[in-house]
């Protein structure tokens, strides 16, 4: 079975206020004192009021599900004691009094040195997953087919309406956030991985990008671990929102290694098309029409049950058939985190979103 991991970013958030805690060292240090967890499984990120997680290598979405929930739990308690919790959204929905400062890590000054303004509204959180590929080549084959997908995943996955105390108008705000980077959105088309490992240093060349951890295309290649990770999808609300995109993920870089292996060749969908329907699921997250793979208008729901049509094979070889189908018909009844946020706008204010995040972010 493919195995596969998860990544997770989390904002912390003043008890009282509801506004951002830059306390993300102390949470981290606080959290790595806990007997069950690791030290690599909780880490800075770029601003000092987020943190993340990464699970272990898991074989089922059963461990992904109790490894995310033994994480944020320990998150959760080392925030308590800095009076801060942790919240699972892509962005921060209360108005902030001040900048948040930059973690103090020699790589964050940089990015902060290039591109101050981008750093500053950088308060922004996704989640990330990670699933095991034989090769490169092979990775490479599978970025190719999941390129139509991705703004599917977007779509189902916003959780970012938000920003600054306001709504946006998009469901997914982070994405259209990520996007000013130089390297970002949905990756390119490649010949082969001798073709992606090519164009990577030539990027790396201009000095434009320092790293190829600055590669922030919604997939690519993780030059840590042998995988594709995709990265489109906001951090979830909800354990079990983030359990059914591990394998709706999973699904779909399966289906692309068997589509590979049985030579059916890969969609070369136009980018600007791929753009539009980045854009178009960035907006409107489930509630308005789609861009399916071929670039067609349709109705949310018909994507996403094209989706689920598209993978059956590989969910029913993996045993996630029921739990995944479960809880995306639970997701297309009750809506995508970014509605949520807003219904619970209109009833309470910034305040009560604030209080119904971090509230789902410790829930099973």
């Amino acid at each position: 079975m493919t195995t596969v991991g998860v990544e997770e970013e989390y904002l912390l958030v003043d008890v009282a206020t509801g506004r951002l805690s830059p306390y993300g060292e102390k949470v981290r240090a606080a959290a790595g004192l806990e007997r069950f967890v690791a030290a690599d499984e909780v880490q800075l990120e770029l601003l000092q009021a987020q943190v993340e997680v990464a699970t272990p290598v898991c074989g089922t979405l059963e461990e992904v599900g109790g490894h995310l929930l033994r994480l944020r739990h320990a998150v959760a308690l080392a925030a308590e004691t800095h009076g801060c919790r942790i919240m699972a959204s892509g962005t921060a929905p209360m108005a902030q009094d001040a900048a948040v400062p930059v973690t103090d890590k020699a790589r964050y000054r940089a990015m902060l040195r290039q591109a101050p303004q981008l750093v500053a509204e950088q308060m922004v959180n996704g989640m990330h997953v990670h699933v095991a590929v034989p090769s490169r080549r092979s990775g490479v084959e599978v970025l190719n087919r999941l390129r139509p997908w991705l703004p599917t995943l977007t779509a189902m996955g916003a959780n970012s309406p938000l920003w600054d105390g306001h709504d946006t108008g998009f469901a997914s705000w982070r994405t259209i956030v990520f996007d000013r980077w130089p390297v970002s959105g949905v990756p390119p088309h490649f010949a082969d991985d001798t073709d992606y490992d090519l164009r990577m240093r030539r990027l790396l060349s201009t000095g434009v990008i320092a790293d190829s951890g600055q590669l922030y295309w919604q997939a690519r290649l993780c030059e840590r671990y042998p995988t594709v990770e995709v990265r489109c999808v906001d951090v979830q609300p909800r354990t079990d929102d983030a359990v059914m995109f591990a394998g709706l993920v999973r699904g779909l870089v399966e289906t692309a290694m068997r589509d590979a292996g049985a030579g059916r060749p890969a969609p070369e969908t136009d980018p600007e098309l791929l753009k539009a329907a980045m854009w178009q699921a960035a907006r409107h997250g489930l509630s308005g029409d789609l861009l399916d793979p071929a670039g067609r208008r349709c109705r949310a729901g018909d994507v996403v049950y094209q989706l689920l049509e598209r993978i059956a094979p590989a969910l029913e070889e993996a045993g996630d058939t029921r739990e995944v189908t479960a809880l995306v018909h639970r997701l297309m009844q009750h809506g995508t985190g970014a509605d949520r946020q807003r219904q619970t706008l209109a009833d309470g204010g910034p305040g009560a979103v604030v209080d119904m995040l971090t509230e789902a972010t410790v829930m099973p």
